[in-house]
Protein backbone atom coordinates (compact mmCIF):
# COMPACT_ATOMS: atom_id res chain seq x y z
CA UNK A 1 0.00 0.00 0.00
CA UNK A 2 1.60 3.47 -0.97
CA UNK A 3 0.76 5.45 2.45
CA UNK A 4 2.71 8.33 1.46
CA UNK A 5 1.95 8.96 -1.94
CA UNK A 6 0.76 12.72 -1.41
CA UNK A 7 4.14 13.40 -0.10
CA UNK A 8 3.40 14.48 3.48
CA UNK A 9 5.04 13.28 6.92
CA UNK A 10 2.41 11.69 8.20
CA UNK A 11 2.34 9.96 11.57
CA UNK A 12 0.63 6.94 11.80
CA UNK A 13 1.85 4.47 9.41
CA UNK A 14 3.52 1.34 11.04
CA UNK A 15 3.03 -2.22 12.00
CA UNK A 16 1.61 -1.52 15.37
CA UNK A 17 -1.80 -2.84 16.38
CA UNK A 18 -4.76 -0.99 15.64
CA UNK A 19 -5.06 1.76 18.11
CA UNK A 20 -1.87 0.82 19.66
CA UNK A 21 0.47 3.09 18.12
CA UNK A 22 1.57 5.63 20.89
CA UNK A 23 3.35 9.07 20.33
CA UNK A 24 6.89 7.51 20.72
CA UNK A 25 6.33 5.14 17.92
CA UNK A 26 5.34 8.08 16.23
CA UNK A 27 8.64 9.61 16.78
CA UNK A 28 10.83 6.85 15.65
CA UNK A 29 8.59 5.84 12.88
CA UNK A 30 9.07 9.57 11.19
CA UNK A 31 12.71 9.28 12.38
CA UNK A 32 13.17 6.45 10.39
CA UNK A 33 11.39 7.39 7.19
CA UNK A 34 13.20 10.64 7.12
CA UNK A 35 16.29 8.46 7.16
CA UNK A 36 14.83 6.71 4.26
CA UNK A 37 14.45 9.96 2.29
CA UNK A 38 10.39 10.53 3.25
CA UNK A 39 11.27 13.83 4.51
CA UNK A 40 7.84 15.15 4.10
CA UNK A 41 6.86 18.98 4.70
CA UNK A 42 9.26 19.30 7.92
CA UNK A 43 12.24 21.17 6.27
CA UNK A 44 9.54 23.97 4.35
CA UNK A 45 7.83 24.32 7.58
CA UNK A 46 11.05 24.53 9.75
CA UNK A 47 11.70 27.29 6.97
CA UNK A 48 9.15 29.30 7.35
CA UNK A 49 9.42 29.55 11.38
CA UNK A 50 13.38 30.82 10.67
CA UNK A 51 12.29 33.37 8.23
CA UNK A 52 9.46 34.37 9.98
CA UNK A 53 11.65 34.99 13.37
CA UNK A 54 14.36 36.56 11.03
CA UNK A 55 12.51 39.22 9.28
CA UNK A 56 9.65 39.89 12.27
CA UNK A 57 13.90 40.70 14.19
CA UNK A 58 14.67 42.93 11.20
CA UNK A 59 11.19 44.64 11.01
CA UNK A 60 8.57 44.56 13.69
CA UNK A 61 5.69 44.94 11.39
CA UNK A 62 6.54 41.54 9.24
CA UNK A 63 3.99 39.64 11.08
CA UNK A 64 1.33 42.13 11.76
CA UNK A 65 -2.10 41.08 11.18
CA UNK A 66 -2.18 43.96 7.79
CA UNK A 67 0.96 42.63 6.79
CA UNK A 68 0.01 39.16 6.69
CA UNK A 69 -2.79 39.57 5.18
CA UNK A 70 -1.38 41.26 2.57
CA UNK A 71 1.07 38.10 1.88
CA UNK A 72 -1.69 35.91 1.51
CA UNK A 73 -3.55 37.93 -1.00
CA UNK A 74 -0.20 38.65 -2.97
CA UNK A 75 1.22 34.93 -3.31
CA UNK A 76 -2.72 33.83 -4.05
CA UNK A 77 -2.42 34.26 -7.69
CA UNK A 78 1.30 32.64 -8.29
CA UNK A 79 0.15 30.16 -5.44
CA UNK A 80 -3.42 28.80 -8.06
CA UNK A 81 -0.78 28.85 -10.63
CA UNK A 82 1.61 26.41 -8.64
CA UNK A 83 -1.85 24.06 -8.22
CA UNK A 84 -1.46 23.29 -12.20
CA UNK A 85 2.16 23.25 -11.91
CA UNK A 86 2.48 20.25 -9.51
CA UNK A 87 -0.32 18.50 -11.32
CA UNK A 88 2.51 18.13 -14.25
CA UNK A 89 5.02 17.66 -11.88
CA UNK A 90 3.55 14.78 -10.64
CA UNK A 91 3.61 13.06 -14.28
CA UNK A 92 7.53 13.79 -14.06
CA UNK A 93 7.00 16.45 -16.65
CA UNK A 94 7.35 20.30 -16.64
CA UNK A 95 5.22 23.71 -17.90
CA UNK A 96 6.98 26.35 -18.68
CA UNK A 97 4.20 27.92 -20.42
CA UNK A 98 1.85 28.85 -17.41
CA UNK A 99 3.21 32.31 -17.08
CA UNK A 100 2.18 33.38 -20.71
CA UNK A 101 -1.15 31.46 -20.45
CA UNK A 102 -2.05 33.36 -17.45
CA UNK A 103 -1.22 36.49 -18.96
CA UNK A 104 -3.13 35.66 -22.53
CA UNK A 105 -6.29 34.22 -20.86
CA UNK A 106 -6.68 37.34 -18.45
CA UNK A 107 -6.07 39.63 -21.68
CA UNK A 108 -9.33 37.49 -23.02
CA UNK A 109 -11.02 38.30 -20.03
CA UNK A 110 -10.53 41.72 -20.02
CA UNK A 111 -11.13 42.46 -23.74
CA UNK A 112 -14.01 40.77 -23.52
CA UNK A 113 -15.69 42.21 -20.57
CA UNK A 114 -14.40 46.35 -21.26
CA UNK A 115 -14.47 46.23 -25.20
CA UNK A 116 -16.70 43.39 -26.16
CA UNK A 117 -19.11 44.24 -23.00
CA UNK A 118 -19.85 40.68 -22.14
CA UNK A 119 -20.62 40.41 -18.42
CA UNK A 120 -18.03 39.44 -15.64
CA UNK A 121 -18.93 35.65 -15.40
CA UNK A 122 -18.89 35.12 -18.91
CA UNK A 123 -15.72 36.42 -19.45
CA UNK A 124 -14.05 34.62 -16.58
CA UNK A 125 -15.43 31.31 -17.74
CA UNK A 126 -14.05 32.29 -21.38
CA UNK A 127 -10.27 32.72 -20.28
CA UNK A 128 -11.01 29.04 -17.78
CA UNK A 129 -12.18 27.64 -21.33
CA UNK A 130 -9.51 29.29 -23.62
CA UNK A 131 -6.97 27.99 -20.33
CA UNK A 132 -8.23 24.51 -20.83
CA UNK A 133 -8.07 24.12 -24.74
CA UNK A 134 -4.27 25.42 -24.43
CA UNK A 135 -3.66 22.52 -21.76
CA UNK A 136 -5.20 19.88 -23.83
CA UNK A 137 -3.15 21.21 -27.26
CA UNK A 138 -0.26 21.16 -25.47
CA UNK A 139 -0.52 18.05 -23.92
CA UNK A 140 -1.72 16.35 -26.80
CA UNK A 141 1.81 17.66 -28.35
CA UNK A 142 3.51 15.57 -25.94
CA UNK A 143 1.74 12.86 -25.41
CA UNK A 144 0.22 11.79 -28.51
CA UNK A 145 2.94 13.17 -30.98
CA UNK A 146 5.14 12.98 -28.33
CA UNK A 147 7.33 16.15 -28.26
CA UNK A 148 9.37 16.39 -25.13
CA UNK A 149 7.02 18.69 -22.89
CA UNK A 150 10.10 21.01 -22.15
CA UNK A 151 9.68 22.42 -25.98
CA UNK A 152 6.59 22.01 -26.17
CA UNK A 153 5.48 24.13 -23.18
CA UNK A 154 8.87 26.30 -24.40
CA UNK A 155 6.95 26.86 -28.16
CA UNK A 156 4.10 27.61 -25.92
CA UNK A 157 5.69 30.42 -23.67
CA UNK A 158 6.91 32.10 -26.51
CA UNK A 159 3.40 31.95 -28.92
CA UNK A 160 1.26 32.71 -25.92
CA UNK A 161 3.14 36.01 -25.04
CA UNK A 162 2.82 36.85 -28.92
CA UNK A 163 -0.76 36.92 -28.80
CA UNK A 164 -1.28 38.55 -25.58
CA UNK A 165 0.16 40.83 -27.51
CA UNK A 166 -2.07 40.38 -30.57
CA UNK A 167 -4.91 40.37 -28.03
CA UNK A 168 -4.64 43.69 -26.53
CA UNK A 169 -3.25 45.10 -29.10
CA UNK A 170 -2.12 49.31 -29.21
CA UNK A 171 -4.19 49.39 -26.67
CA UNK A 172 -1.36 48.44 -23.69
CA UNK A 173 -3.15 48.11 -21.29
CA UNK A 174 -6.93 47.13 -20.07
CA UNK A 175 -8.41 48.66 -16.93
CA UNK A 176 -11.26 46.08 -15.57
CA UNK A 177 -14.33 47.52 -14.38
CA UNK A 178 -16.94 45.12 -14.12
CA UNK A 179 -18.00 44.10 -10.05
CA UNK A 180 -18.04 40.89 -10.64
CA UNK A 181 -14.64 40.10 -11.93
CA UNK A 182 -13.16 43.16 -9.57
CA UNK A 183 -14.69 40.50 -6.79
CA UNK A 184 -13.06 37.96 -7.46
CA UNK A 185 -10.00 39.15 -5.56
CA UNK A 186 -11.07 42.11 -3.68
CA UNK A 187 -14.08 41.00 -1.57
CA UNK A 188 -14.08 40.37 1.67
CA UNK A 189 -15.87 37.25 3.53
CA UNK A 190 -17.85 38.28 6.83
CA UNK A 191 -16.45 37.81 10.18
CA UNK A 192 -19.46 35.05 10.34
CA UNK A 193 -19.11 33.15 6.98
CA UNK A 194 -15.18 32.86 7.29
CA UNK A 195 -15.66 31.23 10.80
CA UNK A 196 -18.44 29.21 9.40
CA UNK A 197 -16.00 28.11 6.77
CA UNK A 198 -12.93 27.67 8.70
CA UNK A 199 -15.24 25.60 11.37
CA UNK A 200 -16.31 23.76 8.58
CA UNK A 201 -12.98 22.67 6.89
CA UNK A 202 -11.74 21.42 10.34
CA UNK A 203 -14.97 19.42 10.74
CA UNK A 204 -14.43 17.54 6.72
CA UNK A 205 -10.75 17.28 8.29
CA UNK A 206 -11.61 15.62 11.21
CA UNK A 207 -14.43 13.18 9.13
CA UNK A 208 -11.30 12.61 6.49
CA UNK A 209 -8.73 11.40 8.77
CA UNK A 210 -11.08 9.67 11.18
CA UNK A 211 -11.83 7.55 7.70
CA UNK A 212 -8.24 7.11 6.52
CA UNK A 213 -7.75 5.64 10.34
CA UNK A 214 -10.43 3.11 10.36
CA UNK A 215 -9.58 2.24 6.26
CA UNK A 216 -5.89 1.62 7.55
CA UNK A 217 -7.43 -0.62 10.75
CA UNK A 218 -9.44 -2.65 8.43
CA UNK A 219 -6.53 -3.25 6.27
CA UNK A 220 -4.36 -4.48 8.96
CA UNK A 221 -1.34 -2.08 8.14
CA UNK A 222 -1.77 -0.30 11.86
CA UNK A 223 -2.93 3.35 13.02
CA UNK A 224 -2.52 5.96 15.36
CA UNK A 225 -4.27 6.16 18.45
CA UNK A 226 -7.29 8.22 19.36
CA UNK A 227 -4.61 10.69 21.15
CA UNK A 228 -2.78 11.12 18.04
CA UNK A 229 -5.48 11.01 15.68
CA UNK A 230 -7.13 13.95 18.27
CA UNK A 231 -4.03 15.93 18.75
CA UNK A 232 -3.81 16.02 14.63
CA UNK A 233 -7.38 17.75 14.32
CA UNK A 234 -6.75 19.94 16.85
CA UNK A 235 -3.24 20.99 15.53
CA UNK A 236 -5.20 21.84 12.33
CA UNK A 237 -7.87 23.46 13.80
CA UNK A 238 -5.65 25.60 15.56
CA UNK A 239 -3.48 26.78 12.47
CA UNK A 240 -7.04 27.26 10.63
CA UNK A 241 -8.68 29.37 13.16
CA UNK A 242 -5.52 31.63 14.09
CA UNK A 243 -5.22 32.39 10.49
CA UNK A 244 -8.95 33.48 10.22
CA UNK A 245 -8.56 35.46 13.80
CA UNK A 246 -5.50 37.15 12.22
CA UNK A 247 -7.66 38.44 9.02
CA UNK A 248 -10.92 39.08 11.39
CA UNK A 249 -8.46 41.90 12.92
CA UNK A 250 -9.19 45.30 11.55
CA UNK A 251 -6.70 45.94 9.31
CA UNK A 252 -6.73 50.08 8.47
CA UNK A 253 -4.30 51.89 10.53
CA UNK A 254 -6.56 54.99 10.47
CA UNK A 255 -8.48 54.62 13.68
CA UNK A 256 -11.00 57.11 12.49
CA UNK A 257 -11.98 55.25 9.18
CA UNK A 258 -14.39 52.10 8.65
CA UNK A 259 -13.05 48.72 9.55
CA UNK A 260 -11.39 46.69 7.02
CA UNK A 261 -11.49 43.20 8.48
CA UNK A 262 -13.02 39.53 7.03
CA UNK A 263 -11.45 37.11 4.67
CA UNK A 264 -10.17 38.08 1.20
CA UNK A 265 -11.71 36.63 -1.65
CA UNK A 266 -8.28 35.68 -3.21
CA UNK A 267 -7.11 33.86 -0.58
CA UNK A 268 -10.49 31.68 0.07
CA UNK A 269 -10.31 30.96 -3.58
CA UNK A 270 -6.71 29.93 -3.35
CA UNK A 271 -7.30 27.79 -0.56
CA UNK A 272 -10.42 26.18 -1.94
CA UNK A 273 -8.54 25.03 -5.10
CA UNK A 274 -5.40 23.25 -2.80
CA UNK A 275 -8.43 21.69 -0.72
CA UNK A 276 -9.85 20.24 -3.97
CA UNK A 277 -6.98 19.19 -5.95
CA UNK A 278 -5.90 17.49 -2.62
CA UNK A 279 -8.92 15.54 -2.53
CA UNK A 280 -8.18 14.68 -5.99
CA UNK A 281 -5.10 13.35 -6.07
CA UNK A 282 -5.42 11.20 -2.76
CA UNK A 283 -9.10 10.20 -2.85
CA UNK A 284 -9.76 9.32 -6.65
CA UNK A 285 -8.68 7.12 -9.17
CA UNK A 286 -7.73 10.01 -11.57
CA UNK A 287 -5.34 10.95 -8.39
CA UNK A 288 -4.36 7.76 -8.26
CA UNK A 289 -3.69 7.06 -11.72
CA UNK A 290 -1.51 10.37 -12.05
CA UNK A 291 0.92 9.21 -9.14
CA UNK A 292 1.39 5.97 -10.92
CA UNK A 293 1.95 7.61 -14.27
CA UNK A 294 4.92 9.88 -11.97
CA UNK A 295 6.42 7.02 -10.47
CA UNK A 296 6.79 4.53 -13.74
CA UNK A 297 4.94 5.33 -16.73
CA UNK A 298 5.49 2.00 -18.28
CA UNK A 299 4.21 0.36 -15.41
CA UNK A 300 1.53 2.31 -15.16
CA UNK A 301 0.86 1.31 -19.08
CA UNK A 302 1.23 -2.33 -17.98
CA UNK A 303 -0.86 -1.90 -15.25
CA UNK A 304 -3.69 -1.05 -17.61
CA UNK A 305 -3.97 2.79 -17.29
CA UNK A 306 -4.31 5.26 -20.27
CA UNK A 307 -1.20 7.21 -19.87
CA UNK A 308 -1.47 9.45 -22.39
CA UNK A 309 -5.11 10.62 -21.51
CA UNK A 310 -3.63 11.13 -18.21
CA UNK A 311 -0.85 12.97 -19.22
CA UNK A 312 -3.31 15.47 -21.74
CA UNK A 313 -5.39 15.61 -18.18
CA UNK A 314 -2.66 17.04 -16.46
CA UNK A 315 -1.98 19.55 -19.02
CA UNK A 316 -5.55 20.66 -19.07
CA UNK A 317 -5.53 21.19 -15.70
CA UNK A 318 -2.34 23.19 -15.59
CA UNK A 319 -3.36 25.47 -17.78
CA UNK A 320 -6.77 26.12 -16.44
CA UNK A 321 -5.59 26.62 -13.29
CA UNK A 322 -2.71 29.29 -15.05
CA UNK A 323 -6.06 30.85 -16.17
CA UNK A 324 -7.46 30.88 -12.77
CA UNK A 325 -4.35 32.55 -11.63
CA UNK A 326 -4.23 35.19 -14.22
CA UNK A 327 -7.90 36.24 -13.34
CA UNK A 328 -6.89 36.68 -9.50
CA UNK A 329 -3.91 38.32 -10.76
CA UNK A 330 -5.96 40.97 -13.01
CA UNK A 331 -8.63 41.12 -10.42
CA UNK A 332 -6.57 42.48 -7.77
CA UNK A 333 -4.19 44.71 -9.82
CA UNK A 334 -8.09 45.67 -11.31
CA UNK A 335 -6.29 45.58 -14.78
CA UNK A 336 -4.04 43.69 -17.75
CA UNK A 337 -1.45 45.01 -19.28
CA UNK A 338 1.43 43.62 -21.78
CA UNK A 339 3.35 42.49 -18.93
CA UNK A 340 0.84 40.29 -17.43
CA UNK A 341 2.08 36.99 -16.61
CA UNK A 342 5.59 38.19 -17.26
CA UNK A 343 8.51 38.68 -15.11
CA UNK A 344 9.10 36.03 -12.65
CA UNK A 345 5.55 34.74 -12.25
CA UNK A 346 6.91 31.29 -14.21
CA UNK A 347 9.69 31.39 -11.86
CA UNK A 348 7.69 31.74 -8.70
CA UNK A 349 5.36 29.05 -9.74
CA UNK A 350 7.50 26.36 -10.33
CA UNK A 351 9.33 26.81 -7.34
CA UNK A 352 6.98 27.62 -5.43
CA UNK A 353 6.06 23.77 -6.38
CA UNK A 354 9.30 22.27 -5.43
CA UNK A 355 10.26 24.59 -2.57
CA UNK A 356 6.72 23.08 -1.07
CA UNK A 357 7.76 19.47 -1.46
CA UNK A 358 6.43 18.64 -4.92
CA UNK A 359 9.40 16.13 -6.59
CA UNK A 360 11.18 17.03 -9.80
CA UNK A 361 10.88 13.05 -10.77
CA UNK A 362 7.49 13.06 -10.80
CA UNK A 363 5.46 10.77 -8.67
CA UNK A 364 5.70 12.58 -5.11
CA UNK A 365 4.02 15.69 -3.93
CA UNK A 366 1.12 17.20 -2.93
CA UNK A 367 -1.13 20.32 -3.89
CA UNK A 368 -0.47 21.58 -0.40
CA UNK A 369 3.35 22.25 -1.47
CA UNK A 370 1.83 25.23 -3.41
CA UNK A 371 0.90 27.07 -0.15
CA UNK A 372 3.99 26.58 1.82
CA UNK A 373 5.90 26.93 -1.18
CA UNK A 374 4.28 30.57 -1.85
CA UNK A 375 4.69 31.11 1.51
CA UNK A 376 8.20 30.56 1.16
CA UNK A 377 8.65 32.73 -1.48
CA UNK A 378 6.33 35.37 -0.62
CA UNK A 379 7.83 35.94 2.53
CA UNK A 380 11.09 36.34 1.56
CA UNK A 381 9.83 38.78 -1.07
CA UNK A 382 7.73 40.50 1.41
CA UNK A 383 10.26 40.55 4.50
CA UNK A 384 12.70 42.38 1.84
CA UNK A 385 10.38 44.70 1.12
CA UNK A 386 9.75 45.74 4.13
CA UNK A 387 13.45 45.64 4.66
CA UNK A 388 13.82 47.88 1.09
CA UNK A 389 16.76 45.62 -0.50
CA UNK A 390 16.43 45.82 -3.73
CA UNK A 391 15.43 43.34 -6.64
CA UNK A 392 18.83 41.60 -7.31
CA UNK A 393 19.00 40.60 -3.68
CA UNK A 394 15.37 39.29 -3.51
CA UNK A 395 16.21 36.88 -7.04
CA UNK A 396 19.89 35.82 -5.57
CA UNK A 397 17.86 34.49 -2.41
CA UNK A 398 15.10 32.85 -4.10
CA UNK A 399 17.47 31.32 -6.04
CA UNK A 400 19.02 29.65 -3.07
CA UNK A 401 16.17 28.67 -1.76
CA UNK A 402 15.12 26.89 -4.67
CA UNK A 403 18.67 25.17 -5.35
CA UNK A 404 18.66 24.23 -1.52
CA UNK A 405 15.01 22.76 -2.07
CA UNK A 406 16.04 21.01 -5.28
CA UNK A 407 19.19 19.11 -3.31
CA UNK A 408 16.67 17.97 -0.50
CA UNK A 409 14.90 16.28 -3.33
CA UNK A 410 17.67 14.91 -5.07
CA UNK A 411 19.02 14.07 -1.49
CA UNK A 412 15.76 12.28 -0.79
CA UNK A 413 14.99 10.48 -4.11
CA UNK A 414 18.88 9.01 -3.65
CA UNK A 415 17.71 7.61 -0.69
CA UNK A 416 14.55 6.35 -1.03
CA UNK A 417 16.82 4.60 -3.89
CA UNK A 418 19.17 3.13 -1.52
CA UNK A 419 16.45 1.53 0.59
CA UNK A 420 14.32 0.55 -1.88
CA UNK A 421 11.12 2.75 -0.95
Amino acid sequence: MHKLASGKLEAGTSNAAPGKFSLSDAVRDAWRRMGQGDVGSLPVLLGLVVIALIFQVLNHHFLTPLNLTNLMVQISSTGTISVGVIMVLLIGEIDLSVGAVSGFTAAIMAVLSVKAGVPGAIAVAAAILAGMTIGAFQGFWFARVHVPSFVVTLAGYLGWQGALLYVLGSTGTVNLNDPFILGIANLRLSLILGWAVGGLFVLVYAVSALRSQRARARAGVGGQSILLLIGRVILVAFAMLAAIGVMSVNRNPITTAPPVQGIPMAVLVFVGLIIIFDLITRRTRFGRYVFAVGGNVEAARRAGIRVEGIQVAAFTICSALAAAGGVLAGSRLLAVNQSSGGGDVLLNAIAAAVIGGTSLFGGRGSAWSALLGALVIGSISNGMDLLALSSSIKFMVTAAVLLLAATVDAYARSRRQVTGR
